[in-house]
């Protein structure tokens, strides 16, 4: 049987087409539609600044945790060293976000890095391969990093990030929200008795797909190997 990737971020990009679109047809609010159809299609798509600021953040934590694994390595071997001069560069302690990015670096260290899920489900007679490549795994914990330029409490309830990771990661109790905007940071938790499941929404993707002639494009661009 065809197997078919599917992601979350092929299924926020169709649900941000929805929010747009009550009518739930693909006939208006082109601008999203055309953004979730070069999504459908895996067209290359250009870094905006938001995206890049989000990458630069995220990169920054990564630096401080390798710096902060180094430290921990010259301390236990007692090498003679400046052990900040060397481990953690100048130009990244002196970064305006070091701060908040320091924090999110206390709480992830020590976890597994960029890590790739995938898991095969079975959804209205498809074979789903779903994907996932989580920013942060620690002792149970999924964690991902945002960088926003503003935050309110639930922000995320409604994404499907965490119901498709949870299904993902079936040993994870729960997954935290990192959220920052340079200066502060937000946590966002949900524990696994709290997060829906993820296949409702895989049927009606499926479904909506189907109903407006786009599904044979899914079918094709996203047959997985």
């Amino acid at each position: 049987m065809p197997r078919y990737l599917l992601t979350h971020s092929l299924l926020s990009s169709w649900l941000y087409t929805m929010k747009s679109n009550p009518r739930e047809t693909a006939d208006s609010d082109k601008d999203a539609m055309a953004d979730f159809l070069r999504v459908l299609h895996r067209e290359p798509t250009k870094t905006t600044d938001a995206m890049q600021n989000g990458i630069d953040f995220e990169n920054l934590v990564t630096a401080i945790c390798r710096g902060d694994e180094m430290f921990g390595y010259y301390e236990m071997y007692d090498i003679d060293l400046d052990i900040m001069g060397a481990v953690v560069p100048a130009e990244t302690r002196e970064h305006p976000w070091y701060k908040a990015a320091k924090q999110i670096a206390d709480l992830v260290r020590g976890g597994q890095m960029q890590y790739k899920a995938k898991k095969e489900i079975q959804v209205d007679g498809y074979s789903i391969l779903l994907y996932g490549r989580l920013d942060w795994l620690k002792a149970g914990t999924i964690y991902d990093i945002k960088f926003s330029k503003g935050y309110e409490r639930g922000k995320y309830v409604d994404s499907t990030q965490h119901p498709v990771y949870m299904e993902l990661i079936p040993e994870a109790s729960e997954f935290t929200y990192l959220v920052s905007n340079g200066a502060s940071v937000w946590t966002e938790t949900y524990r696994r008795d709290e997060t829906p499941s993820i296949y409702p929404t895989i049927s009606y993707f499926l479904a909506w797909l189907e109903g407006n002639g786009l599904l044979a494009d899914y079918l094709t661009h996203w047959a997985a190997k």
